[in-house]
């Protein structure tokens, strides 16, 4: 009789403990599709150790705290995901009107302020991430449903969701209104993966991808750049070259002129001293722990042995949609790609200058030594001198792998694999 009350209570103490795990995933969506990150925190830190849920809980809640704390001083300062967007020189688009709202001042220092915090919080979510990776878990999530304050009210409406951002990004949205709570139509269909380790080990490569850019930016001086085209970003914020309206025409209309000016400037003052070494070739490893990451990604996903609702499939997995279908030639020419480009960070394999056909550049020893990045000179050549060498240079059959089997597609992948 002993043995069988045992196994009752070993049967419900078994069911009691999936439940558990069940009420950790419900809050944890609860929270994330609810925009409440700072309270979702607090609520994964109060489940009981060993919750592997809730580490992941805690590690992607983290993350989109992190980007958060960005994104709402940005918007304070006038850039918003649709208004900063198309009035960027670098997509060419005119007028799209901007909101009733008055976008506070913004400088060069507090941008860098943004961007250092930023990479900080990267810093404390990535290692979150990793050791949520070495837990087993599966939580689904549509990550369309996904939602952050932006506009810092203390709510996270519709429009301010992940699924609203692809859909303007796609052209299937319409424009993204933070004051009214309304979303645009999404025209696009739920999009709910069971995450597991792998694609946490995935989301810590994307958060390097995310710090390489800040610290990239932080280890140079760009305050010429900031003054002569940042304008374009954050329109309003009372950047130098927003002092006087534009008034004259030179080729077509007046703004079409402003634009093609402020392109120029653009081009013209990314010629940024380099003034934090450690932090500019901190950058390069922070490419180089993406490229293990995406190493350590791949070996996991071709580990697993279960098929529910993929984010990267394996070849051995069932795709959620027909162009999601990884084959076991993917996979190699992916990881071949990760070795070539390990190669050239390190300057094992040197890059090609148009002008000097005989002679690669050193990209390891650009990190190492560059005094200043000068994107012009750097095309021509005069820049590029001192990283000139004699060794095997990279070309299309180095990539031959790739190109043969994503063909035009492989930015597409890269962006999905990374």
């Amino acid at each position: 009789m002993s043995k069988i009350w045992l196994v009752i209570l070993l049967f419900f103490g078994s069911v009691a403990g999936a439940a558990a795990q069940e009420s950790t995933a419900d809050s944890l969506r609860d929270h994330l599709y609810g925009g409440r990150l700072a309270e979702g925190l607090d609520a994964m830190e109060a489940r009981p150790d060993g919750d592997a849920e809730a580490s992941f809980g805690i590690a992607i809640l983290t993350l989109f705290s992190g980007i958060e704390d960005l994104v709402q001083p940005l918007y304070a300062h006038g850039f918003d995901p649709e208004r900063g967007v198309a009035v960027s020189p670098f997509f060419g688009v005119l007028g799209a009107e901007g909101g009733q709202r008055t976008p506070e001042p913004l400088t060069y220092d507090a941008l860098r302020g943004y961007l250092a915090a930023f990479s900080d919080d990267l810093d404390v979510a990535i290692p979150l991430l990793l050791a949520a990776a070495e837990d087993d878990f599966s939580v689904e999530i549509d990550v369309t449903q996904i939602r952050i304050d932006i506009d810092g009210d203390g709510e996270a409406g519709e429009a301010e969701s992940v699924g609203a951002f692809l859909a303007m990004a796609a052209g299937t949205g319409q424009r993204l209104d933070m004051g009214s709570g309304m979303a645009p139509d999404l025209g696009l269909p739920a999009t709910t993966f069971a995450f597991d380790g792998s694609d946490s080990i995935w989301l810590a490569g994307y958060s390097q991808v995310l710090a390489t850019q800040s610290d990239f930016l932080l280890a140079h001086d760009f305050e010429d750049f900031f003054n002569a085209a940042m304008h374009r970003l954050f329109p309003g914020a009372g950047l130098p070259m927003e002092t006087h309206p534009n008034s004259g025409q030179l080729f077509m209309d007046r703004d079409s002129d402003a634009l093609l000016a402020d392109a120029i400037a653009m081009i013209h003052t990314i010629n940024w001293p380099v003034v934090d070494r450690e932090r500019l070739i901190g950058a390069r490893d922070r490419v180089l722990s993406v490229l293990d990451l995406s190493r350590r990604n791949w070996n996991s996903i071709l580990a697993e042995t279960d098929d529910h609702l993929e984010f990267i499939p394996s070849p051995y997995q069932t795709p959620l949609a027909p162009q999601m279908a990884v084959t076991k030639e993917m996979v190699g020419a992916w990881r071949e790609t990760l070795d070539v480009s390990e190669a050239i960070l390190r300057g094992e394999l040197l890059l090609p200058h148009w002008r000097y056909g005989d002679l690669g550049f050193d990209l390891a020893a650009w990190f190492e030594g560059a005094e200043r990045t000068d994107a012009v000179l750097l095309f021509t050549g005069l820049d590029a001198l001192p990283y000139l060498k004699v060794g095997e240079i990279a070309d299309a059959e180095s990539f031959a792998a790739a190109n043969g089997v994503f063909g035009g597609s492989i930015w597409n992948y890269a962006a999905w694999f990374n």
